[in-house]
């Protein structure tokens, strides 16, 4: 198998030369690139990728952390940053977590010790603090806002989102409105923020009405036997349209309005009101965010699809 050195004796050039010329270095003589390419195509040389990516000090691949690799959420936002991320001809390596700090500080050391360009997280159970040790070695954007920590981010105006929701649905005279939630308010601080725009807003905060751990169609499922024996229930705010999905199995849309969030297949399919935060798009900004050399929040914004 041919090498940089073979090629170098035949071409008459410098290792030098040879290697500026793999990097796409732009001080070569177009004569001297085209002869030195020539003999590279003659030979089927390969360049070592790994060794090219030391002498550029870039690999045009990053890491992206989600807390699940199955998870409606994870799917969109990935997909968001798969198609910034492909335009610009980097790779991407996912990183499913579990939400287990040890696995998301294993994942923090690989990329100090230049597994990856630059990291996307997309939802954590580490401290900012914690990430923040690590912007000396590469950029990271959070998917999520991290307040006055230097750590550059998307911010999905979740809590926006619920305050307007369940403003409008008390001016249009609801008060038996239930919520699913996904993690605890100690586990995530947009599950409080939500809990706490709840109680402020509907004015009371009865645990019959809130179902939690809802991620999920069967998720949904379970919720909605539990909301099918609630009296007089009104209204049903979900924490995603999979889950409302499954809602919709055991609640009827005659007596309960069902509504869901991030504008999913099955919200489009059964036709019910949600909540797009955009976050494909949050996606592809966390992807442009990595390379800005100053700190910066992005803000999205949403919008409610009312389709009943």
């Amino acid at each position: 198998m041919a090498n940089i050195r073979d090629i170098a004796k035949l071409s008459g050039y410098s290792v030098t030369t040879v290697s500026r010329v793999l990097n796409n270095h732009p001080y070569v003589s177009e004569e001297k690139r085209a002869k030195i390419l020539k003999i590279m195509h003659e030979l089927d040389y390969i360049p070592n990728a790994k060794a090219r990516d030391l002498s550029s000090g870039k690999s045009k691949h990053i890491a992206v952390m989600i807390p699940y690799a199955n998870h409606p959420y994870s799917d969109k936002i990935v997909s968001g940053i798969l198609n910034a991320a492909f335009d610009e001809g980097y790779k991407v390596t996912l990183l499913p977590t579990n939400y287990d700090p040890d696995i998301e500080k294993h994942y923090l050391d690989e990329l100090a010790a230049k597994a990856w360009d630059g990291m996307i997280i997309t939802s954590k159970k580490v401290s900012f603090e914690t990430i923040t040790h690590y912007l000396k070695y590469a950029p990271i954007v959070c998917c999520e806002d991290t307040g006055n920590f230097p750590i550059s981010c998307v911010s999905i105006k979740r809590e926006a989102s619920y305050v307007d929701l369940f403003t409008s649905l008390k001016k249009q005279g609801y008060h038996k409105i239930g919520l699913t939630v996904g993690r605890t308010e100690k586990e995530s601080a947009s599950t409080g923020l939500v809990l706490q725009a709840y109680s402020d807003i509907i004015g009371y905060f009865d645990e019959s009405m809130i179902v939690r751990n809802c991620r999920t169609y069967e998720d949904g499922i379970q919720a909605g036997i539990h909301f099918a024996q609630l009296k007089e229930l009104e209204v049903i705010v979900t924490n995603g349209d999979d889950v409302a999905a499954g809602i919709l199995q055991h609640v009827s849309r005659d007596q309960v309005t069902v509504i869901g969030e991030e504008n999913l297949l099955s919200s489009r399919l059964l036709n019910f009101s949600t909540i797009d935060h955009h976050i494909d798009q949050c996606g592809e900004a966390a992807f442009h965010l990595l390379w800005e050399e100053v700190r910066r929040t992005v803000s999205i914004p949403y919008t409610f699809i009312k389709r009943q």
